[in-house]
């Protein structure tokens, strides 16, 4: 069973795995076509704007055949190197206004987001018809290369427009012709929140779905661990009544044959000794039975018979009749209360404070010590024993219906595990409460408590 259990677990967290891999990888790909689909809105929108940026576009192209013819002029006829005329374009004056102007144009046409661009030179070439094309600057697109924008990388950034184009020399270079290149590339800033917004009721379903997949998974293994503690105090359950019923029909079985025999029956102090033996025995199993039957009862189904006693005189009547029973337990009394009046069932609150006095002897005690205080409107009382002991991490099952106390793997002590929670059952329904303090080898204290009515 055990192995069986473990083996589901096993496989139900392999399962969980990869419901929540497979989870997330439908995430990414939602992802993924959240940002395709992102940057394909911005880039149409932004390349239908900045189509209608004439104004824009012919003072940027007006400002660069003039820079271009000048810087082509300065190669050819003043020998300027190729990285004096890169420099000279990538570091021009002019760039700064350029840029000013084109972003406050985005910020115009869209208000909702905050947009940062580059433009980038990738060409410079000088050619003529008589000579082999000289190309001063040809790179794919580099943030290194910007001669306009505030863009600081290309990373997520996507390209909008592409300007090429051809320009003719100046007068000395009638000869010579221009090809430029330099591309648009824009970025959104904060893009990310943007998609995460897009995103915001997948991820949260997605999150809650797994999170529920756990939650499920927790209380099934948990429901399951719980029958299988179930099945097992069941099985303990059944063994320890079978064993508790075999000792008395047995005594029973044997009693019969022997009243069989002729010469029993002719002895009558004989004949009345079986004949207790099976009155004892007899009243053995109609306790046995009535225990079972009262522990099957919650609180709320016991019905009490109460009545008004003098709590001191109950508690010595009960330790008289205790100590008729196990005379060899020493039992002390520490009674700080005086004629407290209280309104209990006598039947019931007997029965259970003896089960708690017999489980100390039952568990190795010689001294048991019961003292009684007020606290305020509550009575306390306090049964302290010198026995084995319980160990803390078992406290919390004291009461549970059928637990009995282990001593290592072994249950020394008979008995059906019903005593304790009989207990507080009847304590509940006095609307009493009951607290053990308890370490292993220092013996146990419990303290039952009841309000003045």
């Amino acid at each position: 069973m055990k192995q069986r259990i473990n083996l589901l677990i096993a496989f139900s967290i392999v399962a969980l795995i990869t419901l929540s891999v497979v989870q997330c990888y439908l995430v990414k790909t939602a992802y993924d076509y959240k940002v395709a689909q992102f940057h394909s809105e911005i880039k149409e929108d932004i390349a239908k704007i900045t189509n209608d940026y004439s104004d824009i576009d012919s003072a940027y192209v007006n400002k660069k055949e003039r820079l271009y013819k000048l810087l082509a002029q300065n190669y050819v006829l003043d020998k300027k190197s190729k990285t004096a005329i890169k420099s000279t374009l990538i570091l021009d004056e002019s760039n700064d206004a350029l840029t000013r102007k084109i972003q406050l144009r985005f910020k115009r046409d869209f208000p909702n987001i905050a947009i940062d661009f580059a433009i980038v030179l990738n060409k410079f070439v000088i050619y003529n018809n008589h000579k082999k094309s000289d190309t001063i600057f040809s790179e794919k697109p580099l943030i290194q290369n910007k001669i306009y924008g505030n863009l600081k990388s290309l990373n997520n950034a996507f390209l909008v427009r592409n300007y090429v184009s051809t320009t003719t020399g100046s007068l000395q270079m009638q000869d010579y012709k221009l090809l430029t290149e330099d591309s648009m590339y824009v970025s959104v800033i904060d893009w990310e929140m943007i998609i995460f917004e897009r995103m915001k009721m997948i991820l949260l379903l997605s999150l809650l779905s797994i999170l529920t997949l756990i939650t499920l998974f927790v209380i099934a293994i948990k429901a399951l661990i719980k029958q299988k503690k179930v099945n097992d105090v069941k099985t303990d359950f059944i063994n320890n009544i079978t064993h508790e019923l075999k000792t008395p029909l047995t005594t029973l079985g044997i009693s019969a044959k022997i009243l069989e025999r002729k010469d029993i029956r002719e002895n009558e102090e004989q004949f009345n000794s079986v004949l207790n033996t099976i009155s004892r025995q007899n009243h053995r199993l109609q306790n046995l039975i009535d225990q079972v039957m009262a522990n099957s009862l919650g609180e709320n189904e016991i019905e009490l018979q109460k009545e008004k006693i003098e709590a001191e005189s109950f508690l010595k009547a009960i330790v008289a009749d205790f100590k008729i029973t196990f005379p060899k337990v020493t039992v002390k009394t520490h009674f700080n209360t005086n004629e407290t009046a209280l309104v209990l069932d006598k039947f019931h609150l007997t029965t259970a404070i003896l089960n708690v006095l017999e489980n100390a002897v039952k568990y190795g005690s010689n001294t048991i010590t019961i003292k009684t205080e007020l606290n305020k409107n509550q009575f306390n009382i306090s049964i302290k024993d010198d026995g084995i002991g319980i160990s803390k991490s078992k406290h919390s099952l004291l009461f549970d219906k059928f637990y009995r106390v282990e001593q290592g793997n072994l249950h020394n002590a008979k008995g059906l595990g019903l005593g304790l929670f009989y207990v507080k059952q009847i304590i509940k329904a006095h609307q009493g409460t009951i607290d053990v303090i308890s370490d292993l080898g220092k013996g146990s204290e419990f303290t039952i408590m009841f309000k003045i009515q």
